[in-house]
Formats: C-alpha cells, sequence, structure tokens
C-alpha cells in the first residue's frame, strides 16, 4: 500500500484528492494536513466523505507526514517550496499541485508569482507531471510539480499540432474558461454567487499566472524554440470545467481528415485523452468529476486556420486526478488506478 498524506486538504483540489484516494485499492491514508481545522473531523468538514475517511485534520509538522511514501501539497503557492526539502530528507516523494516547481526559470516564477523561492535547487529536480508527454521521468521522480489547470488543457490539444511542425508555433491562441472552483475555496467577493451566476467576463488579458507555464511547455514540444501564444482566460457562471478554445495557422496544406488522423494516432492508448469523432463539439459536463480531456478537431471552411477543442474538470484531470495519475505512475501502479471515474451528467 501506498501511505499517503496531503496538505492543504480543506481546499477544493484537496477534498477532490480526498474524494478519489478514498477509493484508491492501493493507498491508505494517513494524515489531512489543514491548519485552521486541527483536531476537527475531515467527514464533519466534508459530509461526502462519511463512512470513507475516518480521520481528523492534523498540523503540517505531525511526525505522520515523514511517515508517509508520498505527501500531495493541495495549497497556495509558496507553501510546497518552505516544506518539500524535510519530507524528501526522510525520504517522502512530493507532488505539488500548486505552481511552485513548474517553471524551470526561477527568475520569470519570482516576477509572476511575486515572492521570492525558497528552494530554488528542488526546481531543477522536479519533474513536470504532464503524463502524456513526461511519462518516464514521471517513473523517477522525488518532486513532481503537477500542471495548472489552463495549461494541461491547452497544453494537451496543441500537442499533436506543434509535435508535427505543421503550424505557425509563432502566433498561437488560446481562448479558454473556467469555472469559478478554480479560484479555490476562499472568501472573496468576486466569487460570491449573485456576482458569478449570470454573467461571463474575461480576466488576466495582460498576463495570467498560467501564461509563462504554457509557454514552457509548447516550447519543449518543438525542441525549445520560442512560441508566440496570446493566452486570454474567463470566468463562466459554473462550478467546475475548463474549455479551451485553440487556435493556430497551418502551415502545410493538411486536409481535415489527416487533422483527425493526427491527433488519433497521438493519443492512442492514452486512458485520459478522448479524440471525438470529426465535427464534434465537446462539453464539460461530458468530463465532470472526470479525469479525462476529450477534445475535437476543425479546419473551419476548409482554410488555413486549425481550431482545437479542449475540455476538462479543472479540479480533476487539471488538478486532484491528474496527480493521482502521477502517483500511480511514480509507484509503479497502473496508470489509471483509482481514477476509473464516470463523469457525473447532469
Amino acid at each position: 500500500m501506498i501511505k499517503v498524506g496531503i496538505f492543504g486538504g480543506a481546499g477544493y483540489t484537496g477534498v477532490e484528492l480526498l474524494r478519489i484516494l478514498a477509493g484508491h485499492p492501493a493507498v491508505q491514508l494517513m494524515a489531512v494536513a489543514s491548519r485552521d481545522k486541527v483536531s476537527s473531523k475531515v467527514s464533519d468538514m466534508f459530509p461526502s466523505l462519511r463512512r470513507r475517511v475516518d480521520l481528523n485534520f492534523v498540523a503540517p509538522e505531525d511526525d505522520a507526514f515523514k511517515n508517509c511514501d508520498v505527501v500531495f501539497f493541495a495549497t497556495p503557492n509558496g507553501v510546497a517550496m518552505s516544506q518539500a526539502a524535510g519530507l524528501l530528507a526522510a525520504g517522502v516523494r512530493v507532488i505539488d499541485l500548486a505552481a511552485d516547481f513548474r517553471i524551470r526559470d526561477v527568475m520569470e516564477w519570482e516576477k509572476w508569482y511575486g515572492m521570492a523561492h525558497a528552494a530554488p535547487e528542488l526546481v531543477a529536480e522536479a519533474i513536470y507531471g504532464l503524463p502524456e508527454i513526461h511519462r518516464e521521468q514521471i517513473r523517477g521522480a522525488r518532486v513532481l510539480a503537477n500542471p495548472g489547470c489552463y495549461p494541461t488543457a491547452v497544453q494537451l490539444g496543441f500537442l499533436p499540432l506543434l509535435e508535427a511542425g505543421i503550424i505557425d508555433c509563432g502566433h498561437l491562441i488560446a481562448d479558454a474558461k473556467s469555472g469559478v472552483s478554480g479560484a479555490g475555496r476562499k472568501a472573496d467577493m468576486a466569487n460570491l454567487y449573485s456576482e458569478v451566476t449570470d454573467s461571463f467576463k474575461a480576466y488576466g488579458v495582460a498576463g495570467h499566472r498560467h501564461l509563462p507555464e504554457i509557454r514552457q511547455g509548447l516550447s519543449r514540444m518543438v525542441g525549445g524554440a520560442e512560441v508566440g501564444l496570446t493566452f486570454v482566460p474567463h470566468l463562466a457562471p459554473m462550478i467546475r470545467g475548463i474549455h479551451a478554445t485553440l487556435y493556430a495557422r497551418l502551415t502545410h496544406d493538411i486536409n481535415l481528415k489527416a487533422l483527425q488522423d493526427l491527433f488519433e494516432a497521438r493519443f492512442s492508448g492514452e486512458a485520459f485523452v478522448d479524440v471525438l469523432p470529426a465535427g464534434s463539439h465537446p462539453e464539460t459536463r461530458s468530463v465532470r468529476a472526470s479525469n479525462m480531456c476529450r477534445i475535437a478537431v476543425h479546419r473551419p471552411q476548409g482554410g488555413d486556420t486549425v481550431v482545437v477543442l479542449s475540455v476538462i474538470d479543472n479540479l480533476v484531470k487539471g488538478a486532484a486526478g491528474q496527480a493521482v495519475q502521477n502517483m500511480n505512475i511514480m509507484f509503479g501502479e497502473e496508470e489509471g488506478l483509482g481514477l476509473d471515474i464516470i463523469s457525473v451528467s447532469p
């Protein structure tokens, strides 16, 4: 059994981890930390976990974490980088669901996240956990940087096109929409029901923290060449889900059937990427509460623009589910173990 601890168990990604791991046949939950909820029962805060998780919240300093095989950080940015070294010294592997280890350029990270990095030496060691690209490196990771939600949807959508070298990588557009749970479980007037419902807005147009992460990932797909990306996120009046509409200019005359074949071949055998039939329009509800990314590719009016539609659940494939997928790889388990979750509909 894999002995697991969770930091930040009171947040949205934390409870998603608990929901998934509570049903994982190879996992033993050892400790769940929340500084504000110490000694209270996890199932009192989340009644959906009654009779599944019989643990109390503990402090992050609890010794139980050093007896784990792996610890997940479902915490705000800046927490994992301050605590990872102590766990690693105790032989514990670390999976960070925040952004502390995602961006290789530490100065770039500090610019976007507004703080000094506490463990730059671990950034160099960390493996970026997008399994569809880095599966082999993930197997041996001690520190794993779980991708962000927007970066997951955008990178998977562009991946086949960039690897094939058939688009202009200098002028890519990602128009993405997210449910309000992407902002985390915190008191914020902008996220109140009466502020979000019946409304729709863009934000972060001048620059969003996920932009350097996405550009870094796309650049790796083309051997380190510079990638030009316009990324505009939007807040949609829904709780969970991401819909990314991706645009690129074709540099080769390739018809829609060949594009469809390209996507199907690239993701053949990938348990959590579903390439839909030609002409499809994936919906966020088709991936709700599941670890699936559903993709459709279009070539409108047979022109030189290719449009890719990519949908995920921001809390699952965009966070907790992908983290468990990475854990399975790291510990030699079947990659989909504990993740055979059918989407919730309606």
